[in-house]
């Protein structure tokens, strides 16, 4: 049975309770066998829990039911055993898991049944709970009734098999037989009295309904938030809410909301306070990313139920639509992108929006007026669209033009939907969370780099008087498990607290926790003062059951430079003030240096929210590295007359926060921004500048509280300059937040999702064979062997056919894919886990994970991402019919490193020079385009600039203008050369080149990361340490 909610767990348990022997194991009993043994023989029923995907073998002979006469006696085997198989055995076997994919051959060995809630079913149960505690007299009625019901059923099935027993036993004339007659009498009277019973009965049950269906506005709308936060697991593994858990819930917000007698009006407070009860108990348990896309899901979920939104439309704004090619020219390409104008077309096919297409292309000015203003998710659209349409579609039409302003659009919209308190969420409050917590519910903090709630813990431990052996905490590792269990069943008995930390790195101990959490804790010797406090980072091998049982709570380090620093300086060392003054005629040098480096410490962590930009990887620099620099920085001011800036930098930035760095642009973007931060002028300059406007510079010496009001009065958010950034990535960032908050969305929609909104087979079916009959035939790799053999002067000719090879493999993924989707779609092969991710993928205009696996880094929708193979695949072709290209599209690569090696080759066998000896210098052209090849080297076509841009009339890089976030850069020549001649004087920026805008990949056989290619020199006028801190950096493809 498939369980999530624990369901048919509870219905199996009442079902049984009261017959001896029944029996509920696990498999991670020790004993599991010899209970199910002792079930086979005396023929009890027997219930298995929470199994995975996959059985125990050992399970096989029972499932298979193989049994064998032995002294015409059943018998069955299990392991070495025989044992007596009785036929009244029953075997009950359930899952917590929500969506869980059994191969064939378990699934023919059990009968599969699926105890997922409904909507409808968990309607009438929250029916039930609302109105026992509003009008128990009602409810109790019901419940009698319905007893009353099965008993008078009962007692007709006895009267009509007495009858035909009466009738199967009489021999001869059945009129003679004077008891036969009297039993068929009385059997008549009594069925006619409960047939009357039963009539009456049925009036009365009409009665109840009709007054308990007052209440089903609250049922309906509590379901539908209940199904607001079942696909929140699809994000996070963290995010599991039970239904009893929800139904607790619900329970105290009927007893704690306002009362009325009005009884519309007790509904509405009902409705308000348990809305608001769930969203504050939900949000204190999600990371900050996902708080919006929670009340969005509450308040979409709330909406499509009014009727008030089309499902169709929703998934529009979270895809932008699926579309492989679009015919139609863009009106005006200066301002507006090929993706905008795809949407906006896509876009006109919804009903709401008829006739909108036409409207942009003759009111183009207008529209490319309201484009270019500075806030357009609060300017009116051109006319008569901003009447024409609701605040959703408007959503609509912002999300084609200016896709960085929907997080504030959206925000006002659950705002004006379901109140201002929605999009605010409450503070993080742990003596509210406490208030939740009983002994048997364990606390669960769950971890996020930079953050560590247990300095919070131990302050709140002492504050509820706790300390000293009252609490006791233990980190887990290898180990450790049977000693936290040792302090946990200690700590149950004298009713302490107990912290167990990291729980993530305890995988194989987990199901150990599980059994605590749900056997041991709820023994009733427990004492009532106990509390078990977990902390983990998010992990799919975290029990279920506790976390959906338990009180969960994110912990975040502060957003934004002035709560960063603040916090730095309220933390431990800097907050003790021996510490703070432990530099005796020192002060000012210690004092200066030490808000430097507490100013670097916001910097490096507030660069994260830039995304690739900030950081390649996004590291957890945390209180931690903060600590241990500010240690050692006063232990050097004290020590040195004058401060070793080497050593300070070289600890600081190479071991402690570079400790934790493992790319190697980021490393150089670490050592170059703490380069600001560590030098003689922060100690000899009067207000040293920490930014270029000196908005942030470090002031003279004062006391420790004259710090804190200093930090206090700085800006609440900062411009991007402070971090050596230009305004445009503020775009970007907004971008990726939007990306982030649909893609989460759409994964809470799941399979659901996709088939709901009208995307049937055949829509599907439509998509599949569109993009087939695109694809072309495999590459003749015999043929391309014979035309480009291996050559000794030419390594370009092995380079063209490997690269066929890996296309063909891709393009053969693709194609079996989809013509396999065609089949399970018209029922000729089965519809697996893998086609039907597939199908989900296609649905909403993603690339099937399938494909990736076969595939080039690639980051662009369904629709770009067919477009551009299409274009690799013509690239190579007219290689293969027409010879070697002059200038090579270095983005149509598969294996790009393989091209490189190919040039460098050529070269060194014209030239005879060890190929290790050699790199490429690089010439940037002022032209797009050349007909002929260079006589060494090769020209590449086809890059990207981002964070900068490229100057044509000065050959140099140049700052972005402004909404321009990528620069396409002209013909680069790329010329090998012996290293030790190649210039890398400080006029040349050496930028990272990487496929694709995630800059971030795993490490490869080439020794970097599978995303970077190779460095480029480029011509520039700042300093290069400019351009690092822009996190400058060239593309090989944009994501759309």
């Amino acid at each position: 049975m498939i369980d999530p909610q624990g369901q048919a767990n509870k219905w199996i348990k009442n079902t049984y309770k009261s017959t001896p022997g029944f029996a509920v194991i696990k498999l991670s009993d020790s004993n599991y066998m010899r209970q199910m043994e002792m079930a086979i023989s005396y023929g009890n029923p027997l219930l298995l829990e929470n199994v995975g995907e996959e059985l125990d073998p050992s399970l096989e002979p029972v499932l298979l039911k193989q049994t064998f006469k032995q002294s015409g006696v059943d018998m069955i085997r299990l392991g070495e055993t025989t044992i007596e198989y009785s036929k009244d055995f029953k075997f009950f076997i359930t899952t917590k898991l929500r969506n869980p994919h059994y191969l064939p051959e378990i699934a023919v060995k059990v009968s599969l049944l699926n105890f997922m809630i409904t909507p409808e079913g968990l309607e009438d149960q929250l029916l039930g709970i609302v109105v026992a505690k509003e009008k128990p007299d009602l409810e109790e009625e019901r419940q009698s009734l319905i007893k009353m019901t099965a008993q008078n059923r009962r007692q007709l099935k006895e009267i009509e098999d007495k009858i035909l027993a009466t009738l199967a036993e009489a021999e001869g004339n059945i009129l003679e037989n004077e008891s036969a007659i009297q039993i068929l009498d009385s059997s008549k009277i009594l069925s006619d009295d409960i047939q009357k019973k039963q009539k009456v009965a049925e009036k009365t049950q009409e009665k109840i309904d009709a007054a308990r269906m007052d209440y089903a506005p609250i049922a309906n709308h509590s379901s539908i938030l209940f199904f607001s936060i079942t696909d929140l697991p699809n994000i996070d593994p963290m995010y599991q809410y039970s239904l009893i858990w929800f139904v607790n819930l619900y329970i105290s917000s009927i007893n704690e909301s306002n009362k009325s007698k009005i009884l519309e009006r007790r509904i509405r407070y009902l409705k308000d306070h348990f809305q608001y009860n769930l969203y504050e108990n939900v949000c204190r348990s999600l990371f900050a990313k996902d708080k919006l896309l929670f009340s969005l899901k509450l308040c979409t979920n709330l909406v499509i139920a009014r009727g008030e939104l089309d499902e169709k439309e929703l998934l529009f704004l979270l895809t932008g639509g699926v579309g492989l090619e679009n015919k139609l020219p863009n009106p005006d390409p200066s301002w507006l992108s090929e993706k905008s104008w795809d949407e906006i077309c896509r876009m006109s096919d919804l009903p709401a929006f008829k006739g909108f297409r036409q409207h942009f292309c003759d009111h183009i000015s207008e529209w490319k007026q309201f484009y270019e203003s500075k806030d357009p998710h609060e300017a009116t659209l051109p006319d008569p669209w901003h009447t024409k349409l609701d605040e959703f579609k408007r959503i609509i039409v912002v999300r084609c033009i200016r896709p960085d302003k929907i997080i504030p659009m959206v925000t006002q919209y659950v705002r004006e939907k379901l109140g201002p308190k929605f999009v605010e969420p409450p503070p993080f409050d742990l003596s509210r969370s406490y208030q939740d917590s009983r002994r048997d519910v364990p606390m669960i903090f769950v971890l996020s780099p930079g953050a560590d709630p247990t300095m919070a813990l131990l302050k709140f431990v002492d504050d509820m008087g706790f300390s000293g052996n009252k609490f006791d905490s233990i980190s887990l590792g290898q180990g450790q498990g049977p000693i936290a269990a040792r302090k946990i069943e200690k700590a149950m008995e004298d009713g302490s607290w107990i912290m167990l930390q990291n729980c993530h790195l305890a995988v194989s101990w987990m199901g150990e926790l599980e059994k605590i959490c749900e056997e041991w804790l709820a023994r009733e010797n427990t004492h009532q003062d106990f509390r078990l406090w977990l902390t983990s980072y998010p992990s799919p091998k975290f029990p279920v059951t506790v976390l959906q049982n338990g009180v969960k709570m994110t912990n975040e380090p502060p957003t934004g430079l002035r709560q960063n620093l603040l916090q730095s300086y309220l933390n431990d060392p800097i907050s003790d003030p021996s510490f703070f003054n432990g530099c005796p005629g020192k002060e000012a040098t210690f004092e200066k240096l030490l808000y430097s480096l507490c100013f670097f410490h916001a910097l490096v962590q507030e660069r994260r929210k830039f995304g690739p930009m900030g950081w390649n990887i996004p590291y957890g620099f945390n209180d931690s590295d903060l600590s241990i620099s500010v240690r050692q920085l006063r232990m050097f001011v004290n020590e040195y007359e004058q401060v070793p800036y080497d050593a300070i930098t070289y600890l600081t930035g190479e071991c402690n926060y570079g400790g934790r760095v493992t790319d190697d642009r980021d490393r150089r973007c670490l050592m170059t921004i703490l380069a600001d931060f560590y030098n003689p002028g922060v100690v000899t300059e009067q207000k040293y500048k920490l930014s270029p406007s000196g908005n942030y510079y470090i002031p003279n010496k004062m006391d420790y509280a004259d710090y804190l009001e200093f930090i206090k009065k700085l800006p609440a958010y900062q411009h991007p300059e402070v971090f050596g950034m230009h305004e445009n990535v503020d775009i970007s960032r907004e971008l990726q937040e939007t990306r982030g908050l649909f893609d989460s969305v759409l994964l809470t929609l799941g399979q659901a999702g996709s088939s709901k909104a009208g995307q049937s087979d055949s829509y599907l079916n439509e998509i599949a064979t569109d993009i087939l009959k695109k694809l072309p035939p495999n590459f003749d790799l015999e043929a391309a062997v014979r035309k480009f053999p291996v050559v000794y002067t030419e390594s370009m000719n092995t380079v063209l056919t490997q690269e066929m090879e890996r296309f063909n493999k891709l393009v053969g993924t693709v194609r079996s894919s989809l013509q396999s989707l065609e089949k399970a779609i018209k029922g000729l092969v089965v519809m697996n886990a893998d086609l039907e991710a597939l199908g989900g993928s296609l649905a909403v205009g993603k690339v099937p994970a399938l494909w990736m696996r076969a595939s080039y880094p690639s980051l662009k929708p369904l629709g770009s991402y067919i477009n551009d193979l299409l274009e690799r695949l013509k690239f190579l072709k007219k290689w293969y019919d027409e010879d070697k290209p002059a200038v090579f599209w270095i983005s149509g690569f598969f294996f790009t490193q393989a091209f490189l090696t190919g040039v460098t080759q050529n070269y060194a066998r014209k030239y005879t020079i060890p190929i290790d000896l050699l790199g490429f210098d690089f010439q940037v052209l002022a032209v797009d385009s050349m007909s002929t090849a260079p006589k060494d080297g090769a020209y590449v076509i086809g890059l990207y600039l981002d964070g900068a841009r490229w100057d044509r009339d000065r050959n140099c890089l140049a700052e972005q203008l402004p909404k321009i976030l990528y620069d396409h850069v002209p013909v680069i020549w790329l010329r090998p050369m012996k290293r030790e001649e190649i210039d890398e004087n400080s006029n040349r920026y050496t930028c990272p080149v990487y496929k694709t805008s995630e800059r971030r990949g795993v490490l490869s056989t080439t020794g970097h990361s599978t995303n970077f290619v190779l460095p480029i020199l480029l011509n520039c006028t700042e300093k290069p340490s400019h351009w690092v801190k822009r996190g400058c950096a060239l593309l090989c493809q944009l994501d759309d």
